[in-house]
């Protein structure tokens, strides 16, 4: 029998990113979507007939014994509140990234979950991105040698702010670009080079109309000896490339984004596509070689609020 989702919010992050996957998922059903939303509840009527539309989480509670699975797509600042819900209810719960605005709350909900005895975890889909798969299997081979710097971007062309609450500067909103961008920079980060020992941030507001920082830099010294040199901006009129890992032995340079975030945008979806996220552009460049193709839930949070600790030009330890 299939798990049965119950997903909560259909803006954006739930009718884009979440639940085409669950839908192409044979071990899931999409059995109910959350949202109060008149217009929303239109489009998931339609792109989800036999899914259940419910008014709001707490009917979910009500009914937990029609679902195994809650994911979490609303705004940042109810990722708490759902996910402490989801755990008081006995579900299973993903919550998307960031897992809360702040380390202290991340730790206080894993606390809860665990000592309930409830698995929970954060979506980080952008460790299924090519380019992050490729620099694994390469630091596997020892193709590049011993690596002593990573870089990595996500940046932007958005001379005006735009509406929502990514851009209100509420600290509670869980808006800028450290926790929309930078909550998968760090984990990509982590996840290759392991646990942090210092952070050194730069945050900064660069738009006149803007409330939150629109352009940041993170620097990262692993335990391991490597580098991590992150960007992620909103501010960017020439990026920079995806990733550049500098090895003793040679280099991998990765341009342009991973295609799955436009093809799920326009309708695109894994189900059945023996080719889903494959992408068709110029190879990435190893210097001097041959072209190559293209506790943990609360570590993100505590790292990138090290950075606003440290923000403005200073460096703090990382924990």
């Amino acid at each position: 029998m299939a798990g049965r989702v119950a997903l909560i919010g259909y803006g954006l992050a739930g009718a884009v990113f979440h639940a085409p996957l669950i839908a192409a998922e044979p071990g899931l059903q999409l059995a109910g979507i959350v949202t109060s939303d008149e217009g929303r509840r239109a489009q998931a009527r339609r792109d989800h007939p036999d899914a259940e539309l419910l008014a709001s989480a707490d009917d979910v509670w009500a009914a937990r014994e029609r679902f195994d699975l809650v994911v979490v797509a609303a705004p940042n600042r109810a990722h708490v509140p759902l996910a402490r819900g989801a755990v008081a209810a006995g579900l299973p719960v993903v919550v998307d990234k960031p897992l809360a605005a702040t380390a202290d709350e991340a730790r206080a909900v894993v606390a809860e979950a665990a000592a309930a005895g409830v698995p929970l975890t954060v979506f980080q889909n952008r460790r299924w991105d090519g380019d992050l798969l490729t620099v694994q299997r390469l630091l596997a081979s020892g193709e590049l040698g011993a690596v002593h710097r990573f870089e990595s971007r996500f940046e932007r062309w958005r001379p005006q702010p735009k509406a929502g609450w990514r851009e209100l500067a509420d600290p509670a909103e869980g808006g800028g670009v450290l926790l929309d961008l930078g909550s998968h920079l760090v984990d990509q980060a982590l996840l290759l080079f392991g646990p942090a020992t210092h952070v050194y941030a730069e945050l900064d507001v660069r738009r006149a109309a803007a409330r939150v920082e629109d352009d940041a830099f993170v620097a990262i010294t692993h335990g391991s000896g490597v580098r991590s040199h992150l960007w992620m901006s909103a501010v960017a009129p020439h990026l920079g490339p995806r990733m550049r890992v500098l090895g003793e032995r040679a280099a991998y340079v990765k341009e342009g984004l991973d295609g799955q975030e436009n093809a799920l945008r326009d309708g695109g979806s894994p189900a059945g596509d023996p080719d889903w996220g494959a992408r068709r552009a110029r190879p990435a460049r190893r210097r001097g070689g041959r072209p190559l193709g293209g506790d943990r839930a609360g570590r993100v949070p505590a790292l990138l609020r090290a950075g606003r600790r440290g923000g403005a030009g200073r460096g703090a330890d990382a924990g």
